[in-house]
This record gives C-alpha cells, structure tokens and sequence, in this order.
C-alpha cells in the first residue's frame, strides 16, 4: 500500500514550495505596480481585480510548467524566478501601449484591467510552453 503514496514527500514539497511562490509573487507584483492592486480590490475596483487575476493566472502557468519540468526544487525555484521577472515586464510592456495604465485601473476603468490582465495571461502562457525542455 505505501508504494501508491512513494511521490508523497515530493508533491508536498512542490506543491508547498509553489503556493509559498505564488503568494511572494502576489505580494510582490502589488508592490511593484504603481496602482497597489490589492488595496483596489479591498475597496472593489474591478478593474484591479481584472489585471491582478491576469497576473496570478499568468504566473501560475509557467510555475506549473516549471514544477513539472524541474529536476529539483532548486532548478523549481530558479525557473520560478524566471517567469516573475517575465510577467513584471509583461506589465511594463502592456502599460507602454496603453496610456496611464496605473491611473486607469486605479479608476475602475475595466477595459486598462482586462488589457494588463490579458497581456500577462497571454505571456504566462508562452512563457509556460517555452520552460519545456
């Protein structure tokens, strides 16, 4: 019977390792952008809700991949790394092409959220393809 719960002792460690990532990313990526997502969402800024969701998503895939290609922890964490600084470019990048993204999303304005949101989802998910190997 022990033989079926052998990757036990890994999947907790990688499962508990990537939503300790995954929460250090969320923390992180609110502190970086400008418009402070999560005090948004604490007042009901949907359009905060729209482009944060769109970075949590847009992390977690490549972190998935990265989980699932790694040969340990270590190469885990270093891919991990690797995709956050991604996505943080990824909402740089998506504000260069949209005027006062900060300022619109801080407004509610819900079509700047689904664009930063969008752009990290559509990112996360090349990012994620591209951490196979």
């Amino acid at each position: 019977m022990f033989g079926y719960v052998q990757g036990l002792p890994a999947f907790l460690a990688y499962f508990g390792t990537g939503l300790i990532i995954l929460a250090a990313f969320g923390t992180l990526y609110s502190a970086l952008t400008p418009h402070h997502e999560l005090a948004l969402i604490r007042a009901g800024n949907s359009a905060a809700v729209a482009a944060y969701l769109g970075a949590i998503l847009g992390f977690s895939l490549p972190l998935a991949s990265a989980a699932a290609n790694s040969v340990s922890i270590i190469d885990f964490l270093i891919w991990a790394v690797i995709g956050a600084v991604v996505l943080v470019i990824a909402f740089f990048a998506a504000g260069a092409t949209m005027k006062d993204v900060p300022r619109r999303i801080s407004e509610g304005e819900l079509a700047a959220g689904a664009w930063v949101g969008g752009v990290a989802l559509a990112v996360g998910m090349l990012n994620a393809a591209c951490m196979t190997y």
